[in-house]
């Protein structure tokens, strides 16, 4: 793109302060900050003026497949879940676009140190997580890893010194989020750098259109996976592709399934699946009204099951009803940017990032199978330095399940 066709764009969707710093930019920082603009997705903007207010439908309560139900039919899911596996039904995505800030580690969260006498990256212990079905199996089923632009490179060359932790290199897929403009509250672009338009990814909703982007549907289409098992980093006692989680979805006749533990209380920080106005939902712990969260029957919780960020879909539901159709979601932010010449970090929000989310991909599927795990078994996220889901707590329910630190 030429400067003459950057300001005449600029100028019709009335963003003309990201040429503000042009006239101090070296020919290779012109180039960049011009490449930004014409991969900048002004369009994103519309979704300021037309968001509507947040409103809840019809709240119910959802049933689940019970850990005594499971632990009944165990051998009847398991089947189902190992026979589709072996016949290559099931590819895993694995959501790793985030950094360990919270952690003081600046680099991919997948990369932190778990650990004591030892080092075990929370990549490496997933990866021993997933050994676990591979060996039942005899099969290595696809991995494929979403990174983002500022965690792919240190992601790839992490793998790629680890020898792929023993996977096989040419069943593990890499590729990056895609992302949508950071702008202030009157829909003004961020510049990031004086050369750089402020991007962030785009939520984690956008990551079967970040798959397809990338062209990695296409290996999910030659293969013939029928099934994709989502998780998120944070988990290091994630169950990835478990046989039994597979087996239960399939044999409800459900198009996705999410695997869900029961809160501790009422006011913990999850979200909780239901319905919503019939439909499959999942209600943000800060979306439900005081008055359902702690209803109760029988003295337990009727809205008891928080999800772990852990789902599996339906590869044909999501060709059909999800592709490129998901809404976005205006999260206000601290936005780093460049104002008055000079970068700043605020410390509190001063604009919007534009985020699709995986809780609209469970409500467009149509029906969601509520699968209850044991969280002392399968629940241990990484996202505090100390207390509650912390590097402390997973260490020892790690310990608790005879992992060596």
């Amino acid at each position: 793109m030429t400067y003459a066709r950057a300001k005449y764009l600029l100028k019709l969707k009335g963003q003309e302060q990201l040429l503000d710093y042009y006239d101090e930019l070296s020919e290779s920082e012109r180039a960049e900050l011009l490449n930004d603009i014409e991969n900048t997705n002004f369009n994103i903007l519309k979704n300021i003026e037309k968001r509507p207010a947040k409103k809840l439908g019809k709240i119910s309560p959802i049933g689940a497949v019970t850990l005594q139900e499971i632990a009944r039919r165990r051998q009847q899911f398991e089947t189902v879940g190992i026979n589709l596996l072996k016949e290559g039904k099931v590819g895993a995505v694995l959501l790793a676009g985030g950094q360990g800030s919270r952690l003081g580690f600046d680099k991919p969260k997948g990369m932190f140190d778990i650990g004591e006498t030892h080092k075990l990256s929370i990549f490496e212990q997933q990866m021993n997580n997933i050994f676990d079905v591979t060996r039942l199996t005899g099969r290595h089923f696809p991995l494929f890893i979403m990174t983002s632009d500022v965690t792919h490179a240190d992601t790839v060359k992490f793998f790629e010194e680890n020898n792929y932790f023993g996977y096989p290199k040419d069943r593990v897929h890499f590729f990056e989020q895609s992302v949508a403009p950071a702008c202030d509250f009157e829909g003004k672009i961020f510049l990031d750098k004086k050369y750089r338009v402020s991007h962030a990814p785009n939520g984690n909703g956008g990551w079967y259109s970040s798959l397809i982007n990338s062209g990695l549907n296409k290996v999910v289409e030659r293969e013939n996976i029928e099934w994709l098992n989502v998780y998120g980093v944070d988990n290091v006692l994630q169950r990835i592709c478990d046989p039994v989680f597979i087996g239960a979805t399939v044999l409800k006749r459900c198009r996705c399934g999410a695997k869900v533990v029961k809160k501790v209380c009422a006011e913990e920080k999850v979200g909780v699946l239901c319905t919503e106005n019939g439909k499959p939902s999942i209600v943000e712990y800060y979306e439900m009204p005081e008055k359902l969260k702690n209803k109760k029957k029988k003295g337990e919780l009727v809205y008891c099951y928080g999800v772990t960020l852990n789902y599996l879909f339906n590869v044909h539901d999501l060709n059909a009803t999800l592709s490129g159709k998901l809404p976005y979601h205006l999260a206000e932010k601290a936005i780093a940017h460049i104002e008055n010449g000079e970068r700043v970090v605020p410390d509190k929000p001063c604009g919007f990032k534009f985020e699709t989310l995986v809780v609209d991909m469970v409500k467009m599927m149509g029906s969601c199978l509520a699968f209850e795990v044991d969280r002392s078994r399968e629940f241990a996220p990484v996202k505090n330095p100390t207390g509650t889901d912390s590097v402390e707590s997973a260490r020892a329910l790690l310990k608790q399940n005879g992992v060596i630190l």
